[in-house]
Parts: C-alpha cells; structure tokens; sequence
C-alpha cells in the first residue's frame, strides 16, 4: 500500500546534509560567533558579581546622586546583554540566514515542497 505523503517524494539523508561542507561552514561561522562572546559576557558577569562581593567599597562609590558605580556596573549588564543580542541579530541575518536559506530551500525541492 502506498503512503501518500510519500508519493513523488524523495526522503532526505539528514545525516549527509549536517556532514556537508557548506552545513559545517554555517554551524563553525555560529560559533566562531557566538563562543568568544559568551566567554566575555561571563566574564564581565562574574567580574561584576565578584566585585559586588569583595570590592564594596569601590562598588558604593558615589558617582552622581545616589547613582553608585555598582549601580552603573549592574545597569552595564543588561546593556550588554541588549548589545550582544543586537550584534547576534545583525550577523545572522548577514552571515547565517543566506546560506540556512538556501539549505532549506534545496531540502525543500528535495523532498518535493514549494519555496
């Protein structure tokens, strides 16, 4: 008996499609990415939190008011998390986004879909 969703359809060997050179490429180009910056965003966390824990009097230093240099190193954090997000962003769909394209869209004709 005939499956109809495989009718006129080819199966796809997803194995040899993550061994490709080209898949290979696109998840090092990630990488390359996204490793040193997580390396640096928990590096400045933990900066933050150690000098949060033995550096208090130059984490309460006053800067303007009521504004503490912990405060503006605290405030820092979501600042980078924000920026990190945005540069993230900005590479995929520079960098990620045209080549995962065309790998769906050759899965895509493979497996006898539309674009």
């Amino acid at each position: 008996m005939s499956d109809q969703n495989t009718v006129g359809t080819t199966a796809i060997d997803y194995i040899a499609v993550e061994e490709s050179a080209r898949f290979r490429s696109l998840k090092r180009t990630q990488r390359s990415f996204i490793f040193p910056l997580a390396a640096f965003f928990l590096i400045w966390y933990f900066v933050y939190v150690l000098l949060a824990a033995f550096a208090t009097d130059f984490m309460s230093q006053r800067v303007w008011g009521d504004i503490t240099v912990g405060l503006l190193l605290g405030l820092g954090q979501f600042v980078t998390t924000f920026a990190i997000t945005m540069g993230y962003v900005a590479f995929a769909n520079r960098k990620l986004d045209p080549i995962a394209t065309e790998i769906r869209e050759e899965l895509e004709k493979a497996q006898g879909g539309h674009a």
